[in-house]
């Protein structure tokens, strides 16, 4: 299955096409749009084989969300974000999947990292209430996959190093209550919703710790970088809008504007754009895969210097996805008014690239704990991780 998945990819595009306008409308994927694409895999790239799932390596994957991000960057957040939250079935047990996804299972997740409500001990389990935001692709989802604080008949359950203690659980979307606020300037395919429980019993086969030794002997699962798995994906689908947008310009750029019948290829401010456009997409796009594909490496390995080269990962991921803003705001500005209308596409790239750059996996908080270890300084602790 791994090497068919990017075939299976590019298979999808003209349907992604076709339905732009009703993704938007919308605010998800149009259900036939993300039936096919599952029934494909594009929703759980990490999946185990065990599972009927591709389990790619992070390398292999890129192309694939990338590919449908050039596209559609909701489509492709789907890709990516779906694929992070199904890896989580790595962490449970083969009979767990199975009842929780059916048999044969059919993954497909939505969640959230952020704890949005708690899980009580209890014989047996625990008993999940809360409310829980950002859960991208809930629409086609069958679980969700949600961290929650840990708390017993005495509160909080503290950590070995004093910090609260979290527990994450996969429930069945069909007992939750989703709530429709997603609303947004971008991105509005991902139906990035929330969803609540009340009171609801979770056997503990359903639940794991985040940093607890993953189930399956596969070093995708590891947790001390399956954050940075999942984000290296984000950056695929940050450089794939970043690629679509310049499609899209390179169509524009032929022709003729408002103000003059020169085309804008004509031009020499925007070809030294479009050149410098191409150097970081190109740029960005390397240093991506050379950082995850060494930490990749690492890990097969067991090498001790694991931690150093996801050092890196983070820097690259954060790096390509920040630039990838870069890229559509030059090719915006320099497209003058055609850059404001739909009928080009260029403002969807627009404003797609502007709702996931304020995803964490881009933020400069991620130079900055980089900065730390790399100088060897104490880690702020205050910084999201």
């Amino acid at each position: 299955m791994p090497e068919n998945m990017l075939e299976a990819a590019k298979s999808m595009l003209p349907m992604i096409r076709a339905n732009l306008s009703q993704i938007d409308s919308e605010c998800q994927l149009p259900a036939d749009l993300a039936e096919a694409m599952a029934e494909k895999g594009l929703f759980g790239l990490y999946v185990p084989e065990v599972l009927g799932g591709p389990e790619l390596d992070p390398i292999t994957a890129f192309p694939v969300v990338e590919a449908i991000s050039r596209v559609d960057g909701s489509a492709g957040w789907c890709c990516f974000n779906g694929t992070a939250l199904t890896s989580a079935v790595g962490r449970i047990t083969v009979e767990a999947a199975k009842e929780l996804f059916g048999d044969p299972p059919s993954v497909r997740a939505s969640g959230s990292a952020r704890s949005g409500g708690t899980a009580t001990v209890t014989p047996g389990g625990y008993i999940l209430s809360g409310r829980w935001n950002y859960l991208s692709g809930v629409d086609h989802a069958k679980c969700l996959v949600l961290n929650c604080d840990l708390v017993d008949d005495n509160g909080p359950v503290l950590a070995v190093d004093g910090s609260p203690a979290t527990r994450v659980a996969v429930v069945p979307l069909e007992a939750s209550t989703v709530h429709l606020v997603w609303n947004t300037m971008g991105m509005r395919g991902t139906a990035s919703n929330d969803a609540s429980f009340s009171g609801l019993f979770v056997p503990d086969s359903h639940t794991y710790d985040r940093m607890a030794p993953a189930i399956h002997d596969n070093p995708l699962y590891n947790p001390q970088t399956s954050l940075l798995l999942s984000w290296s994906l984000a950056a695929a689908n940050a450089l794939g809008m970043a690629r679509g947008a310049m499609d899209v310009f390179m169509e524009l750029a032929g022709v003729g504007t408002t103000q003059s019948t020169k085309s804008l290829r004509e031009r020499p401010t925007v070809q030294t754009t479009v050149g410098e456009c191409e150097a970081i997409i190109g740029a960005g796009r390397s240093y991506v895969l050379d950082s995850v594909g060494s930490m990749w490496e690492s890990q097969v390995a067991k090498s001790p210097d694991l931690m150093d080269k996801a050092i890196h990962a983070r820097l690259a991921i954060a790096h390509a996805i920040r630039r990838s803003v870069d890229v559509v705001d030059k090719l915006f500005y320099i497209a003058g008014t055609g850059a404001i209308h739909e009928s080009n596409k260029l403002e969807r790239f627009f404003r797609d690239l502007h709702v996931s750059g304020q995803h964490i996996s881009g933020l400069d908080s991620n130079y900055e704990l980089s900065g730390q270890a790399l100088l060897g300084a104490a880690p702020d602790t205050s910084i999201p991780a």
